[in-house]
């Protein structure tokens, strides 16, 4: 069993798309994932399972189409993988003073070598944009809502479907992480 990070994309948004999170657990739960916890409404997952991350993304898209009704693009990392989002942000010192304004963009697949050069030729509203492994950090200075890039301009010029996280969550996440590592440490 591996330790993974799912991050679900754009439910409970407005009151769209929503799936509660008790359910989502339950979903998991009945995938045969151990040791579910969420995070928030936004649809931030920790567990356990079998498989690799993309199989794991696969199999929780259908089961979430097949409970909900509707697709869930689902992006998921190993708990090996998410320190290295916390040590190597690029934009730290801009997340330290606004957390809230400082995301963590993760897609499906691999970003386009264009898309940090297409996100930054798209921005308008003093966002700053910078690349680290696989990770795409936007620092949106005038807000998010102020901003012209888009989840559906983002998704295009990353080239596959992309969801995005605050500072804040990254840490929340890494905690979660890191409990969940030293609560197998002690059980062994």
């Amino acid at each position: 069993m591996t330790t993974f990070i799912a991050l679900l994309r754009g439910i409970n948004v407005g009151g769209h798309r929503k799936i509660l999170m008790a359910d989502l657990c339950a979903v998991c739960a009945e995938l045969g994932f151990r040791d579910v916890q969420s995070y928030i409404q936004s649809g931030n997952l920790v567990f356990a399972a079998a498989g690799k991350a993309p199989g794991v993304a696969a199999k929780l898209e259908q089961a979430l189409e097949q409970r909900f009704g509707f697709e869930v693009d689902t992006i998921v990392r190993t708990a090996a993988e998410w320190p290295r989002y916390v040590e190597d942000n690029p934009l730290a010192k801009a997340a330290d003073k606004a957390p809230n304004a400082v995301m963590l963009a993760l897609a499906k697949q691999p970003p386009l070598a264009s898309a940090v050069s297409a996100l930054r030729a798209r921005a308008t509203a003093g966002e700053r944009i910078e690349a680290a492994g696989d990770a795409i950090w936007i620092h949106f200075a005038g807000g998010v809502a102020n901003s012209k890039l888009s989840p559906s301009a983002v998704d295009r010029l990353v080239g596959s479907p992309t969801t995005m996280r605050n500072w804040r969550t990254v840490l929340k996440l890494a905690e979660m992480v890191a409990a969940a590592a030293g609560s197998k440490r002690s059980a062994h």
